[in-house]
């Protein structure tokens, strides 16, 4: 697979796989036997796809899937150093602890523990990414750069990033933080397509301005890598049935055709779309099925015309360009 640089230089695949779904079960009941045996198949089929980013986050799951995945690292030690290991902190629950609400906390406390607890729970000594993962509208950046600071120094994060923020608030990040970021993880597919409709419909009458604003090219022009959840929009375009949207019928139908012509599965044909964009996005797929996680690797090799990409642009949006 091909990759893309992260940074000073770190390789990473061009798609990688999110994590979050390792476990389904988000409460304190024990981590299963089937749940290790399904993360590791999904971990295997990752690596031999091509794939070598792995994202995370501490609150997916309640912290269970970073623990599953750590078991199947301890498992097959060796795995680690094929990997580009991912986590995010910032959303804390309601009732952590007992009596506060649910909240974005980016304080130096915070941030220097979520990290602590993802690296245990992994069972390594050090991220090679971490994001922020929601906008904290309590944010002070000095405490953030001064928790960059001590983890970074410390050696257990190597990059740093955000997830789900604006370019204006990554501007004021970059104020004061030392170290670059890296990536903007940010939630873009066919049927989620403000960030790429905001540079299009721009001065254009009809049209409502996207709240993040100039977010897509600002990523571009700071080289921040845009990572893209939720890529295959849920599975929502799986579906050509006559009682769909028919947007979504009519797009759906367009996927199918483009992936029987190139050999390929239609939820390949999504990722290539977010691929074939000059910003050089970065799907991070969920799916629990390996069977579709290797199909999804597909999409690698799959380069769409720009006529391709603007009849699923265009098609998705309901509309016609211009």
């Amino acid at each position: 697979m091909k990759i893309y640089l992260l940074g000073d230089g770190l390789p990473a695949s061009r798609i990688a796989y999110g994590c979050m779904q390792l476990s389904r079960a988000w409460d304190a009941t024990p981590v299963t036997a089937d749940e290790l045996r399904q993360a590791q198949r999904l971990v295997e089929t990752a690596l031999a796809g091509g794939i070598t980013l792995f994202d995370h986050a501490d609150i997916y799951a309640r912290g269970k899937s970073e623990r599953i995945f750590g078991d199947v690292l301890r498992a097959s030690p060796g795995l680690r150093e094929r990997m580009v290991l991912q986590s995010k902190c910032g959303i804390r629950f309601a009732d952590d602890p007992p009596g506060t609400p649910g909240r974005y906390d980016f304080s130096h406390a915070h941030i220097v523990a979520s990290v602590d607890g993802s690296l245990a729970r992994l069972g390594v000594d050090r991220l090679d990414v971490l994001l922020l993962h929601r906008p904290d509208a309590l944010v002070e950046p000095e405490e953030v750069a001064r928790a960059f600071d001590d983890l970074h120094a410390a050696g257990k994060v190597r990059h740093f990033g955000v997830s789900n923020h604006t370019a204006g608030q990554i501007e004021l990040l970059r104020r004061h933080v030392r170290q670059p970021l890296v990536a903007n993880q940010v939630e873009v597919s066919l049927l989620h397509h403000h960030l790429i409709d905001d540079g299009v419909v721009a001065n254009t009458t009809g049209h409502v301005y996207a709240s993040a604003a100039g977010t897509l090219d600002y990523c571009r022009l700071h080289d921040i890598r845009v990572q893209a959840w939720s890529p295959l929009a849920g599975g929502k375009l799986a579906t050509t049935s006559d009682f769909a949207d028919p947007v979504i019928r009519t797009t759906s139908t367009l996927l199918r055709q483009l992936a029987e012509e190139n050999g390929v599965t239609p939820e390949a044909i999504q990722l290539a779309w977010l691929l074939r964009h000059p910003a050089g996005i970065q799907p991070i797929v969920g799916t629990t099925d390996p069977v579709r996680l290797a199909a999804c690797c597909a999409a690698d090799g799959i380069t769409l015309s720009r006529e391709e990409w603007y009849a699923l642009f265009t098609a998705a949006r309901g509309d016609r360009v211009p």
